[in-house]
């Protein structure tokens, strides 16, 4: 059986770009949509299984629609697509709870994965961006605020990480040295016991520090 898919891009060169890569595969394109509004009134008249959205629609941010497509359409899997490897992106996908976060520079092979995968509810696919987050995330213990005695500086540098920001920009930000910002994020990544600043950003948006 195919795989429904709706494509959720502002611009009709991807949507159609996509359509003609999606040619001859297990995917069926059922509806296209170019807004969040359109994304929303699509996924609900449409049900497909899955949902490949664009992180930016405009000057409207695409990460903010998937929560109100999962409600619009119950067991839609969204995939995100995305031109930006920005850990803060990947971090709220994870948070709204898109099942993959795919950049447009992917072979076809990949996005097929990614929508495919999806589809079954298999894992993020292994190429996906959200894959080394949601793994590393599922396998520990969710940790708790009373659990993690962060400083007043370390939680100002918790969230500038959480909102994409660079060691210097969060140095000129917070008025501190690079070398200091570097030392509170090595202490961040130890008191959450995560790994990397994606999976810190996640662990902030899930605590309401984003």
């Amino acid at each position: 059986m195919a795989i429904s898919v709706l494509i959720v891009d502002d611009h009709e060169i991807v949507r159609q770009g996509l359509i003609s890569l999606m040619r001859d595969s297990p995917i069926r394109i059922c509806g296209e949509a170019a807004t969040p509004d359109e994304a929303i009134r699509q996924a609900r008249k449409l049900h497909p299984d899955v949902v490949m959205l664009d992180v930016r629609l405009g000057d409207r941010d695409g990460l903010d629609v998937i929560k109100r497509i999962r409600a619009a359409a119950p067991g839609v899997r969204v995939v995100m697509l995305s031109a930006f490897d920005n850990p803060t992106y990947v971090a709220r996908a994870v948070s709204a709870g898109a099942h993959d976060y795919v950049l447009k520079t992917a072979s076809r092979g990949d996005l097929i994965a990614a929508v495919t995968g999806a589809a079954a509810g298999a894992a993020p696919s292994r190429n996906g961006e959200l894959r080394k987050v949601a793994v590393a995330m599922a396998k520990r213990e969710p940790a708790t605020d009373s659990g993690v005695p962060l400083t007043p500086r370390e939680t100002q540098v918790l969230r500038q990480i959480a909102m994409g920001l660079a060691n210097q920009e969060i140095a000129d930000a917070l008025e501190i040295s690079v070398e200091t910002v570097k030392e509170h994020v090595q202490n961040l990544l130890r008191k959450l016991s995560v790994s990397d600043r994606t999976q810190a950003a996640v662990w902030a948006l899930r605590h309401g520090m984003g």
